[in-house]
């Protein structure tokens, strides 16, 4: 499934600004970051629900947001971008 995950932490004190180096870094094992706060992420049901259980534990439910939309099949390949942004290839060969 295709999933578009977007968060935000409130950054006014040192421990929010912990979090949000943590919820960032675990999405970036999980996607492609496509703006500072936003990932295109590939996954199955049971590495999302993984995801979700660890975001929650992460997060502080009084003043922090996270939203997930599960994108149309393909839905990260039909991007229309403006200015600097280019779509992200999600699908192509990993080279190492």
């Amino acid at each position: 499934m295709e999933l578009l995950l977007t968060y935000d932490v409130d950054t006014t004190r040192p421990e929010g600004r912990r979090r949000l180096r943590r919820v960032a870094k675990l999405c970036e094992g999980h996607g492609v970051r496509v703006q500072k706060s936003v990932f295109e992420i590939l996954t199955d049901d049971k590495t999302l629900l993984k995801l979700m259980y660890d975001l929650e534990d992460m997060i502080d439910a009084e003043t922090d947001s996270i939203r997930i939309y599960r994108l149309p099949h393909a839905g990260t390949e039909d991007v229309h971008t403006l200015g600097i942004a280019t779509a992200q290839p999600h699908r192509a060969d990993l080279v190492l």
